[in-house]
């Protein structure tokens, strides 16, 4: 099993003068640290869940840029983009730029999107569920075609691009790995069977692991896909990270593990977020690679 780094907030001591030194040491200690991926949310306010909505919150893609010019080598990802904030033809250009400069370690993670009070609050327009995951299925569309050849039309339901001119194309060949975030049996593993690379999951157990992979490969099997080729992911929302429990939390991602997680991202919160990265670089990755 592999480890990633979720970057989920920042309000660090030392306040926004510190946030980019701060993410800096982050991203440093992951990409030499053995972590494989580095991502932060995509959002415009702090995730009322977790913090006030008033809380810092980074612009996704710009703070990706940052990473890449302070890392070699891990993978760069938002968990996850949301659909509804920006143009399917701006977000392949934005993945494609950010895969050329970084060296081919862009990925496009991507989602339905839900937050509605950031939504509102910027003036972002906010379909309807059904509308949403319609527009997913087309963006996920439209990137591919932005990431082949075909530089032809594209003609949707919602969108209509008359020319997918892309270039430069990305390094990452065929195209940056694209991952689908999200638990929706119905829609959201479909999509991440018929267009994904990856997915993720967001879920607290192995039982609701083993369910939603069940769920994933059935889709496959529908819509013809490779299950195996698509590398599953989960968001870890357990309390040993928090609680430094490092022993803890290496028996539960081999829980995971064997319920058939290949990544699992976990994010390190507290005033030392650099001390949680170094801490299970060196205690935690070491065990999973063994």
């Amino acid at each position: 099993m592999d480890l990633g780094v979720h970057v989920a907030s920042f309000s660090w001591p030392g306040g926004r003068a510190e946030i980019g030194p701060t993410l800096g040491r982050i991203a440093q200690a992951a990409d030499s640290g053995g972590f494989v991926s580095l991502q932060v949310m995509d959002h415009f306010f702090q995730l009322e869940a977790y913090a006030p909505a008033e809380e810092p919150m980074l612009e996704g893609y710009a703070t990706l840029g940052f990473f890449a010019a302070l890392t070699s080598a891990i993978q760069l990802r938002l968990l996850v983009t949301g659909v509804t904030y920006r143009h399917p033809g701006l977000l392949a250009k934005i993945v494609s730029t950010l895969d050329v400069l970084s060296g081919g370690r862009a990925e496009l993670g991507i989602g339905a999107a839900w937050y509605a009070r950031e939504h509102d609050g910027l003036g972002v327009p906010f379909p309807p569920l059904g509308e949403r995951f319609e527009r997913l299925e087309e963006t996920l569309q439209i990137c591919l075609q932005m990431w082949s050849d075909d530089t032809g039309r594209y003609e949707g339901t919602h969108y209509r691009l008359t020319e997918t001119l892309n270039q430069p194309q990305p390094i990452s060949r065929p195209h940056p790995p694209i991952m689908v975030g999200g638990n929706g049996e119905r829609k959201t593993l479909r999509l991440a069977a018929q267009y994904g690379n990856a997915c993720n999951l967001i879920v607290a157990t192995p039982e609701e692991v083993a369910h939603k992979l069940d769920v994933l490969r059935r889709h496959c099997e529908a819509v013809g896909t490779d299950y195996d080729a698509i590398r599953k992911t989960n968001l870890y929302i357990g309390s040993s990270v928090f609680k430094a429990d490092d022993d803890a939390l290496v028996d539960e991602l081999r829980a995971l593990s064997g319920a058939g997680i290949d990544e699992v991202q976990i994010m390190p919160v507290g005033p030392d977020p650099v001390a949680v990265v170094e801490r299970i670089a060196a205690n935690v990755v070491p065990r999973l690679a063994e």
